[in-house]
């Protein structure tokens, strides 16, 4: 343990001042990936199983959660099937933009990450211009040493921080669109209900 720590010290030293904005990014984006991914994951807890929901569709008091809310809100006091649309639509315009705006949050951030390691690159060559116009001796190899160093970990850092992020950020666009389905399903068996209760 105490190895791995001397590493990752002298790693975050050798790569140079961009490390710090770094660790920051990294926290910021598997902070709010991680937020995103379980907000969307209990909301998918409640509808995967398909008859179960339904049995809630039929009963909106024996729902729980938001599907109680929502199942609830789309059936009482409707009187047309453009009540029951006019009803989703809003459901949907209080769930999915925020889901959209956290996610395009979460890639723009994403996006930055290789972005700084890139800007650590260019520092790192010039570092290692300045050694080696500075003439010969012990210190421009030092110098240039450090300027390489700097500009691949401060690359490598950037693409390890964006590499599984982008992945996880495919995963909650995955369950965003799950959850966009599963309100298109209920709104039309909530139309489907209605029809067969009137007629």
């Amino acid at each position: 343990m105490n190895s791995f720590i001397t590493e990752l010290t002298t790693l975050l030293i050798n790569g140079g001042w961009l490390m710090i904005p770094l660790a920051l990014l990294s926290c910021v984006i598997y902070y709010s990936a991680a937020d995103l991914y379980f907000h969307l994951k209990e909301q998918r807890s409640n509808f995967k199983d398909e008859d179960e929901w339904v049995h809630w569709l039929e009963k909106p008091d024996d729902a729980k959660g938001d599907l109680k809310e929502i199942f609830e809100y789309t059936q009482s006091n409707v009187r047309t099937i453009d009540d029951i649309k006019a009803r989703f639509a809003e459901v949907k315009s209080a769930h999915i933009p925020y889901l959209d705006q956290r996610l395009k949050f979460l890639v723009i951030i994403i996006s930055a990450a290789p972005l700084t390691g890139l800007l650590g690159t260019v520092t790192g060559m010039l570092t290692t211009f300045a050694g080696l116009s500075s003439g010969g001796g012990g210190d421009t190899i030092d110098m240039v040493a450090g300027g390489i160093s700097e500009a691949l970990i401060t690359t490598e850092t950037g693409l390890v921080l964006a590499i599984p992020a982008y992945i996880i950020a495919s995963r909650i666009r995955k369950m965003r669109d799950e959850f966009e389905h599963f309100l298109r399903k209920a709104e039309t068996l909530t139309q489907k209900k209605f029809i067969q209760k009137v007629f």
